[in-house]
């Protein structure tokens, strides 16, 4: 194909952009071509893989607001998947959009060599609303990134080599943040992966001290332990009360870094701005993401202790790492536009309430349907249902989906599907919610002879 060709195909395509309104021949060439394109040029597998949706249409998405995703024709859904956590504040916020759209009036990206203003008022708000003493932050594009940021900047503050995770932990799917993750399925393909980690049992900071004595006692330092203060992909598990607080213990008394994975679970989505803070505990690192750019736009990063900024980057500040889009203005700006956002409007708060009266109803269904569903767990408006069977919580979904609720059903296995909807959901669209999970399960039970 000649660049003219592409040219003319990318010209309709910017005319889809474009238009206020798209008539139904291009909504049909828009769903055809798009289903042909992803088998074709982005992943054979990925239609098969979206097994909630793609087996009652191939849904496009096209709009979206507050709490609902629009498809191509009109389709809404109350979105209970809160894209695993990015939506907290809503689909496309206004607040935050007016400032995105302020920012890019004037500059998007950074020239690399000027000092870009955002960068440090958003670092200095940054430091204000952690815990602790945290207060140097190092802005990235992607959580696992951001976990692999945290990982070096261990290394290099502490001197030593080790690390310490847990089974079931997800931090990412780069080749570091994959080797301290904890799920077989991720790791095998690319096994042997970074060496000297150790996972230890989640929960269990008995575990992690004994890993931790156990490797100092033969010469071995430990560089970190990284732990999500609630695990996010293993299914929402909240360890026992008490646990962060005896893993800042251990640490301190062997001189470990301890690196929090909040890039989920904070950013006011548990009920406080960071989830460690539900235990008064701060870490040396933290991770955050996903809800810190408003759902407008993609940035990530780590915020650390001054005593983990060593002199070896301050003499060298591109050592840890130089991204090339990481901080840069426009991101920045929504990030900004969040965090006051979140302030003003008490999201945790907001979260705390939605949260309790989501998973009221969540156990409603369980009282009723013991046969169907095993557990509902979490807090905040971080939830999970868990069910009898894969199979069963795949059906849920697919019937969820049916009656315009999305959620979190089609990641690897649905034995255990997540609510993370946003804070902005109304108390209507959660009992909706639950009133069309009701019907979704009474079908699925019939289905199975449950």
């Amino acid at each position: 194909m000649s660049f003219e060709q592409v040219s003319k195909d990318l010209e309709k395509v910017i005319g889809y952009i474009k238009s206020d309104e798209l008539t139904n021949e291009q909504k049909d060439e828009m769903t055809k071509e798009t289903i042909e394109y992803f088998d074709n040029y982005v992943s054979p597998g990925w239609l098969k893989y979206r097994k909630s949706v793609s087996t009652n249409s191939a849904a496009l998405e096209w709009r979206d607001h507050d709490s609902v995703c629009e498809g191509l024709y009109g389709e809404e859904f109350i979105d209970c998947l809160g894209g695993f956590g990015i939506y907290t504040c809503g689909h496309r916020n206004p607040e935050i959009l007016d400032v995105v759209k302020a920012q890019l009036e004037h500059q998007a990206l950074h020239s690399q060599e000027l000092l870009d203003p955002l960068r440090g008022y958003l670092a200095k708000a940054m430091a204000e609303i952690t815990p602790g003493d945290l207060s140097k932050c190092f802005f990235t594009n992607g959580g696992a990134e951001a976990v692999e940021m945290a990982l070096k900047l261990a290394r290099i503050a502490t001197g030593g080599r080790w690390y310490i995770s847990t089974v079931g932990a997800f931090h990412g799917k780069s080749m570091g943040a994959i080797s301290v993750g904890g799920k077989n399925t991720y790791r095998v393909p690319y096994t042997p992966m970074v060496q000297q980690i150790q996972h230890v049992e989640y929960g269990n900071a008995e575990d992690a001290r004994k890993a931790i004595r156990n490797l100092t006692a033969v010469g071995e330092k430990v560089a970190a332990m990284i732990v999500e203060p609630i695990q996010g992909e293993a299914g929402v598990i909240v360890p026992p009360e008490g646990y962060l607080k005896e893993l800042r213990e251990i640490c301190d008394e062997y001189g470990v870094a301890l690196i929090f994975d909040e890039i989920q679970c904070g950013m006011g989505r548990t009920g406080t701005m960071w989830r460690c803070q539900a235990e008064g505990v701060a870490p040396d690192i933290m991770t955050f993401g996903k809800a810190f750019g408003g759902g407008i736009m993609p940035i990530t990063g780590l915020i650390c202790t001054s005593k983990m900024w060593v002199d070896e980057l301050v003499d060298n500040p591109w050592l840890l790492g130089s991204p090339t889009f990481g901080g840069n203005p426009v991101c920045c700006s929504a990030a900004i536009a969040t965090i006051k956002y979140m302030i003003d409007n008490d999201i945790p708060g907001m979260c705390a309430k939605k949260g309790k009266i989501l998973k009221d109803g969540l156990m409603k269904l369980k009282e009723k349907y013991p046969e169907v569903i095993d557990d509902v767990r979490g807090t905040g408006l971080m939830l999970a249902v868990e069910f009898c069977k894969s199979e069963v919580g795949y059906s849920i979904a697919k019937g969820l989906f049916a009656r315009g609720v999305m959620t979190a059903g089609t990641l690897v296995n649905a034995k255990c599907i997540r609510f993370e909807p946003p804070a902005v959901i109304t108390e209507e669209q959660i009992a909706a919610v639950t009133e069309r999970m009701d019907a979704a399960i009474a079908d699925t039970k019939k289905e199975f002879n449950l």
